[in-house]
């Protein structure tokens, strides 16, 4: 969807002083690549050979 932003925010509380790493990615699907902004949900999937991405499209296939 062009011209659409979308944001995820994370409420935290930290009770010690202490570092926090944190990291991010690109979320798409593991079968076509397409993601949030193309319009999609994105749902994971635990497999035995690990966790993978699938949109709306893909994961009701599985």
């Amino acid at each position: 969807m062009q011209g659409v932003n979308r944001a995820i925010m994370h409420d935290m509380q930290i009770l010690k002083k202490q570092n926090v790493q944190t990291s991010v990615s690109k979320v798409e699907c593991y079968v076509c690549g397409k993601g949030l902004e193309d319009g999609h949900s994105i749902t994971a999937k635990t497999l035995p050979n690990g966790t993978v991405l699938f949109c709306d499209v893909h994961y009701s296939l599985q």
